[in-house]
């Protein structure tokens, strides 16, 4: 019989109303003006979801949706939709999450890789940490030969201020066991992901 999750009780959290007021007063604003009388509240949920990766158990998110399996093949996830902020600026940045693992008698349902993308996207982030923290999820989930993860993103805190290069993405990856060590392997991965 398979378990059924529990969504779990948020933890008692300060309430980000009265700061958001505060920045709005402070930004020269008037948070009394009819446009922004429910912004702070607005700001509050969108900022409680953006970051509830903080709050994911991993053991939770897998739900028993980790399976033997003889499988030994690559299996490859492509363009998993990527959203998450910046830590530096506080800024979105968006892109697009490859996958890869070669089973070693395990195999992990397709639908929590995007979820274990998300558990770590929805977080103050950056980029190279975000790729490490992923590909590490699975090696340490169902324990394959490799696990290989690019991230292609686009950073607003470089798009719409500093050096406001509109065109520009950042690619990062990290290849663990078989992708790290086997040149072929890598490239049958890259190979999969290529446009």
């Amino acid at each position: 019989m398979a378990k059924t999750a529990r969504k779990a009780e948020p933890a008692e959290q300060p309430a980000l109303q009265p700061l958001v007021e505060d920045l709005l007063l402070r930004l020269g604003e008037d948070p009394a003006r009819p446009g922004l009388l429910s912004t702070p509240k607005r700001v509050e949920r969108s900022l409680r979801f953006l970051t509830s990766g903080y709050r994911v158990n991993m053991e939770t998110l897998l739900n028993g949706a980790v399976f033997e399996d003889p499988c030994d093949e690559m299996v490859v996830v492509k363009d998993i939709e990527l959203y998450s902020m910046c830590e530096h600026h506080m800024l979105p940045f968006f892109g697009k999450c490859h996958i890869g693992y070669i089973p070693r008698g395990r195999i992990v349902g397709l639908s929590k890789l995007p979820r274990i993308v998300d558990a770590f996207a929805r977080r103050l982030q950056v980029q190279e940490r975000l790729t490490t923290q992923i590909a590490q999820a699975i090696d340490a989930a169902i324990k394959p030969r490799g696990v290989a993860v690019v991230i292609e993103a686009r950073h607003l805190c470089m798009m719409m201020r500093g050096v406001e290069k509109q065109n520009s993405s950042a690619v990062t990856s990290c290849m663990l066991g078989g992708f790290k060590s086997d040149n072929r392997t890598r490239g049958e991965f890259l190979a999969f992901i290529g446009n």
